[in-house]
Formats: structure tokens, C-alpha cells, sequence
């Protein structure tokens, strides 16, 4: 295939604002990229495109990212499409790498330290030093205060004004912390180690301060992209400059609207000011998802459009591009255990139903909230797994199985397929493909065995991909050996295949993620927005998290909060991003309006306004709060299993359109639809359960109470029907 062609077959099936991103000229290129928007497609394709039509070589673009998981995706698509030879790095990897590379050079020969894998350790001796008595919760918290620190560049010395002008909620006051900070900094030289922040820092300086270090790596890196702009920290930024050192070759892509780590130093100044801090820069915008359908996107644009501060400047308003799907479920429970509860049935439905459990998720502001839907999802014999609880190649079974991989190497023949064959190593460990135990820990073990053959399957049905016009290689099938090469450079970078079972994830850590199904929980006031929230722009970002978890899911969402956190205690608010909670069956108000007035007419105002809403009513299937009309009137959630007695409700249709007839109305007017379906479904025997549906109320019970009643009886449509015309009063 000629350069020509292949490079064309690069823009085939992009839409015209990808085209344009990828076909912008060299030099500074801004790609604003809403979720779901093909922003990765978009960036590799352009990457591509450079290096096919001779316009960049492959070995002189670096492009970096923010997780391994995210690297591995872009060196895979570039891989496809020809594209080899492009280093697509963590800013942590790609500096590490040089670092290391210089260090003969920077360090006269001395060994490079040692770099940590946690500052917890360290923080608990550098607090004791300083008189703190810490647990592991605060130690990982003044970890987290430092690594904020040393991210924004501030000095121990500098942390007191520092964190007071970033309205930092410090974990203890600002000057133990700082003294804290001082003493975890004498301590890693003495003990000769660096953590991640030095290893970037070393990185600039090497640049920086040595000419031709300067010269090598500039040569080396000509050409940049930046993946997920609206989360670099100033010393990421710091990075960035030193490697371009005046150059504009950059191409950065992100969403402001998705920047949710600010806590951690990242700031989307550096995306929002990008077209002023390099005139003439090319802009594109990419609005078309092509992950939601058009209910989610609709959601989502309605969150999000409310956004105020510097990064609603740049709100991107989604274009759903999926056929038409489910509306999403908005549920009120009584108590945090009857949501868990919920939540845990209808993940067991939606299994049983044909939707895979890895493609459900449960998303919750806090890690706090996860121990409640494992109870709910174990009782249900569900199986899940817990995002970012624990890495997925340091787990004990998954180690054991790459131990047993490797020595079954030796007693099973080469040709064996590949499956068959880690089916048979696992066989090791205990391992079965017929044997997958109940939910619990027993099941998430051995979904973590499951997942590796899967991934087995993958591997032996995706062989190398060569360069776009390279002569085929004559194939030969994958072996175990190539397939434990393959787990090796997963497991160094971090490149985890997917586990069956429905996921159990922060808002956070759920960033970059999709699923099917997404269940939001927990959304009220004191979670989502937290409590220590305080700020406009910290009350901003809790709103973009909602926007974040609602963009994850594919097709079918849920959002749940309940009144109590324990049965019988005190009511809580729904969170004020949330779309109107229709509580009386009609208007469109949104969230947050009805709560807002009443703060602003004091606390009085907000109990005549609790006061006047109508008694909640429950569905009596799945124990939700109904918030429409219809589903009040049902007494049932629309997804809900509907037990209608079918015979009942076409004589009930066949009643009304009689009556509505003799009296010249619509048929409407007697009893809607919805009221029909509840008839036949509840069917009621005495007056008082007539009045317990909604939209029936003491004239109706008064004008047709007793024939609807005989009716439910069982009686004739003409018994309760002679020939009269039903005369109503004006």
C-alpha cells in the first residue's frame, strides 16, 4: 500500500471536526474534546497521519499521557495504524526513562536513588520526627498534602501561605504540616531515595540546567502531544516547556468539563489559556458522542450547562450520535441500606437478563461508600470488583497463576492452542473454567483467573499488527511462552485485562471508564456536593464529577440517593445538580430551584415548603420512591415486573370509552391510561384502595367508584353499563 493511500485510509470514517483535528498544520493545536467524543481516535490518527505523509518521523514525537492504561490504548491504535516507533509515555514514565538514561552524566557516576513506591512509610517517621502520632488514614492524607505541594512547586518553607491561598482543607494545621513536609525531605536524602515528584523535578533540571542534555533530548523529541490537558499540575507544565524549549509543535487535547483532581494540583488554566499563550493556535472542537445515547447526553448537557467559573468558558454541548435508548431512572430510598439493596437486585436482574457484569458499574463519591454495595451485591450472589482497591497484578492468585503459566511451559507442547493451555496451567492453582464459586471473595478470585484466559483468547486471536504496506510475515500460533511475555509487559505497565463483574468505583478513579449500565448512588447534599466543599469553585468541581459519572455509561443509567443514611435518621436533601425531582407528577422545574428559594426565605420558608409536598409513595415492587405522575399512579417503577390482569383491563377500556362517549368527553377525562393499567394491576377491593391510587380521588370515587369496583369484581361491561348516559353536575 502506497504512503498516499494508507495515509487517506487514516482519515477514513472520521467526522469533520476529527478530520480537522487531525489534519491541522504543525504547529500549536488545541483539541477541546467532550466525553465520548472519539478524542483518542482523533489524536492517534493525527499522530498517524504526520508521520505517513513524511511530515514527522515516528522516532521524534513523544506523546504523554496520565495512566498506563491510557499509554498502552495509544500505542496500540498507533501500532494499527502504521505508526511505530512513537513513544506514548505517563509524564511519570517518560521522565523516568530519561532520568534514568542521564543519570551516569547528571550524577558523575554515582548509582541513581532509589525511587519510592509509596510516601506513606516515610511521612509516618518524618511526623513522628516532628511530635505527630499518625495512623495509616492520616498518614495517606499528609501524603497527599505533599505531593499536592511539591505538584504546584511550593517549597516546606512556602507551604503555610501556599495552602492559605489555595483554600487548602490541610489535615492538620498548616504549620505542623509543613514541619511535617521539612522533615519527609531530610529524610529521603539521608536514606538516598526520591519519590515521583523529585524523579519529574530531576527530569527539568537535567534539561534546565545542562545544555547538552538540553540538546539531546530536544533532538530526540520534536513533536508533542499532551493527552488530558485540563489535568496537568505546574510541575507537569514545568516539563512540558523544558522539552518543547521555545518550540510550538504541541498538540494538546482535553475537557475542562471532566477536571475533577484539582485536590491533587492539577489546574486547567494551562487548557483554558492555551490560544493566548500561543497566537495563532488552531482550535477544534469535538461534540459528537459516540458513547451515550441521546437520553444520557441530554442528562449530561443539562448538569453541565448549569456550570459556572473558569472552566465553564470553555462547556462543550454533546450531540448524542447513538440510536435512541432507555430515560435514565432518577430513585429516592429511605435509607442507604434499602439503596444498596436496590442497586444489588437490579445488577442481579440485568445479569440474569444477558448484560454482562463487567459492563455494570457503581459509582460513589466517596471509597467510604463501596462496604455497603459489596454487602448488597455479595447477598444477591453477584459478583463484583473494586476499582483501584488493589492492582490487579499484585493480587496473590494472579502472581501464583503467572508463576504456574511459566513452569507449565516446560511440560506443555508448543502447539498446544493457547487457551487449552492456560486453562491447563491454571489447573495449578486450584483453577476450573466449570467451577466458578458463589459471589464473595471466592468469586473475585476466581473471576481474576477467569479474566486471564479471556484475555488468552484475545491474544491468540489478534496477532501482530505489521506497518501499513510492510510484507506479511508467514503466521504461526501463539504459545504459552509468547502469551507470558505478553502478562510480563501488562503487569510492568500496569495494563490489566477486564474482570468479570460489576464494578465498584469512585467517581474519581472512574474517569476514562465506560460501561453499559452505570448506577450513581449516594447523590445528596453533604456527599455530592461533600461537606468540605466550601468554595464556588470547589462546589464547580463536585458538579463536573456528576457530569463525569453520567458520561461513563453507554445506555442505561440510574441515580439514587436516600433520605437517611440509617434507617430512622435524619433526612438529608437530594444533591442540588441533580434534574427536577417531579414530585407532584407535573412541572419541570429544575433541581436546586425549590431549595434555593426556600434558603433564601429563611428556615421557615424551607419547613412550610417540606410541609406542602405530597406523601411519598413507594413502589411496591422494588421498595423505590415514584417521582412522575404515571409511575405514582402504577405504584410501580416502569422497569418493574408489571403483574396486569389483561381481561380486566380491556373491560376497564371498554367501560370508559362507553361512559366517555355518553357524556361527549375524552376518554381522558374519565380515567387516563396510566390510572387504567393501575386498575388492573393493583386491583382493588374496597374504596379506600381505590383512593390510594393516584389520580383517583373522592368525586371520581363518587361518579364511578361502585362500577369500577364491580368490575374488579368481575363483572360484565354490560352489567355495569345499561343503557344511560352517565349526567355529571356542572
Amino acid at each position: 500500500m502506497g504512503v498516499h493511500s494508507a495515509s487517506e485510509l487514516v482519515l477514513a470514517g472520521l467526522d469533520p471536526e476529527q478530520r480537522a483535528a487531525v489534519t491541522a498544520p504543525a504547529g500549536p493545536v488545541c483539541v477541546l474534546a467532550g466525553a465520548g467524543t472519539g478524542k483518542t481516535r482523533a489524536v492517534t490518527s493525527r499522530i498517524a497521519h504526520r508521520a505517513l505523509t513524511g511530515e514527522v518521523s515516528p522516532r521524534h514525537v513523544l506523546a504523554v499521557t496520565f495512566t498506563a492504561r491510557a499509554a498502552a490504548e495509544m500505542r496500540a491504535r498507533l501500532t494499527a495504524l502504521g505508526a511505530q516507533g512513537v513513544q506514548a509515555r505517563t509524564f511519570h514514565a517518560a521522565a523516568l526513562r530519561q532520568v534514568r538514561y542521564f543519570a551516569p552524566r547528571l550524577l558523575a557516576g554515582r548509582a541513581m536513588p532509589e525511587l519510592l513506591d509509596s510516601k506513606a512509610r516515610v511521612v509516618t517517621l518524618a511526623a513522628a520526627r516532628v511530635g505527630l502520632r499518625t495512623d495509616r488514614a492520616a498518614a495517606r492524607d499528609l501524603a497527599g498534602e505533599i505531593e499536592w505541594a511539591k505538584s504546584s512547586l511550593v517549597e516546606p518553607g512556602e507551604y503555610v501561605v501556599a495552602a492559605a491561598k489555595a483554600l487548602r482543607d490541610t489535615p492538620h494545621e498548616p504549620a505542623k504540616v509543613a514541619e511535617v513536609f521539612a522533615a519527609y525531605e531530610r529524610l529521603k536524602r539521608s536514606n538516598g531515595v526520591i519519590d515521583f515528584e523529585d524523579m519529574l523535578r530531576a527530569a527539568v533540571w537535567g534539561i534546565e540546567e545542562h545544555p547538552d542534555v538540553a540538546e539531546q533530548v530536544r533532538g530526540q523529541y520534536r513533536h508533542f502531544v499532551v493527552d488530558e490537558y485540563q489535568d496537568v499540575n505546574p510541575l507537569q507544565q514545568r516539563l512540558l516547556e523544558a522539552w518543547l524549549g521555545g518550540r510550538d509543535d504541541v498538540t494538546v487535547v482535553g475537557d475542562a468539563s471532566q477536571t475533577i483532581y484539582s485536590f491533587t494540583g492539577a489546574t486547567s488554566a494551562y487548557l483554558v489559556d492555551f490560544p493566548r499563550r500561543h497566537r495563532g493556535a488552531t482550535v477544534v472542537r469535538l461534540v459528537r458522542d459516540y458513547r451515550s445515547t441521546p437520553q444520557v447526553v441530554g442528562l449530561a448537557n443539562a448538569v453541565i450547562s448549569q456550570a459556572r467559573g473558569t472552566e465553564a468558558r470553555l462547556r462543550l454541548e454533546l450531540l448524542g450520535q447513538r440510536p435512541t435508548g432507555p430515560e435514565p431512572e432518577l430513585r429516592i430510598f429511605t435509607d442507604e441500606p434499602a439503596e444498596a439493596a436496590a442497586v444489588a437486585t437490579r445488577c442481579r436482574a440485568l445479569v440474569d437478563a444477558g448484560t454482562p457484569a463487567r459492563e455494570i458499574a457503581v459509582l460513589f463519591r466517596t471509597n467510604a461508600q463501596s462496604e455497603a454495595y459489596e454487602k448488597a451485591l455479595t447477598e444477591a450472589e453477584v459478583p463484583y470488583v473494586v476499582q483501584g482497591a488493589e492492582r490487579f497484578f499484585e493480587r496473590v492468585e494472579v502472581r501464583q497463576a503467572m508463576v504456574a503459566l511459566r513452569a507449565a511451559t516446560r511440560s506443555i507442547p508448543g502447539e498446544t492452542p493457547l487457551r487449552v493451555a492456560v486453562v491447563e496451567g491454571l489447573s495449578a492453582v486450584g483453577w476450573a473454567p466449570d467451577a466458578a464459586p458463589a459471589g464473595g471473595a471466592a468469586r473475585e478470585r476466581w473471576e481474576a483467573l477467569a479474566a486471564l484466559v479471556q484475555l488468552a483468547e484475545e491474544h491468540a486471536a489478534s496477532p501482530p499488527v505489521l506497518p501499513i504496506g510492510e510484507a506479511a510475515a508467514v503466521e504461526r500460533p501463539v504459545t504459552l511462552a509468547d502469551f507470558n511475555d505478553e502478562l510480563a509487559r501488562r503487569a510492568a505497565q500496569q495494563h490489566v485485562p477486564t474482570v468479570e463483574g460489576v464494578t465498584l468505583s469512585s467517581l474519581h478513579s472512574a474517569k476514562g471508564l465506560e460501561w453499559d449500565a452505570v448506577f450513581l448512588v449516594g447523590l445528596s447534599e453533604g456527599t455530592l456536593p461533600t461537606t468540605y466543599a466550601r468554595t464556588a469553585e470547589q462546589v464547580e468541581e463536585e458538579r463536573r464529577l456528576l457530569y463525569v459519572g453520567i458520561t461513563r455509561a453507554r445506555e442505561w443509567l440510574w441515580l439514587s440517593y436516600a433520605v437517611a443514611r440509617s434507617p430512622g435518621g435524619r433526612a438529608r436533601r437530594p444533591s442540588r445538580f441533580l434534574p427536577q425531582l417531579d414530585r407532584s407528577g407535573g412541572g419541570t422545574e429544575r433541581a436546586g430551584t425549590e431549595r434555593a428559594g426556600a434558603e433564601r426565605a429563611g428556615a421557615g420558608a424551607a419547613k412550610r415548603a417540606e410541609r406542602r409536598r405530597p406523601q411519598m409513595v413507594s413502589c411496591r415492587i422494588c421498595g423505590a420512591t415514584l417521582l412522575s405522575g404515571p409511575d405514582r399512579k402504577l405504584g410501580r417503577c416502569p422497569t418493574c415486573p408489571s403483574d396486569i390482569d389483561q381481561d380486566l383491563y380491556e373491560r376497564l377500556h371498554d367501560w370508559r370509552a362507553r361512559v366517555a362517549g355518553a357524556q361527549k368527553v375524552p376518554a381522558y377525562v374519565v380515567f387516563t391510561d396510566a390510572t387504567l393499567v393501575a386498575l388492573a394491576e393493583r386491583r382493588p377491593g374496597r374504596p379506600e384502595e381505590l383512593i390510594a391510587i393516584a389520580g383517583i380521588g373522592p368525586r371520581k370515587i363518587g361518579l364511578y367508584g361502585e362500577l369500577v369496583l364491580a368490575l374488579v369484581g368481575g363483572a360484565a361491561v354490560d352489567d355495569v353499563c345499561p343503557e344511560k348516559t352517565f349526567e355529571i353536575e356542572p
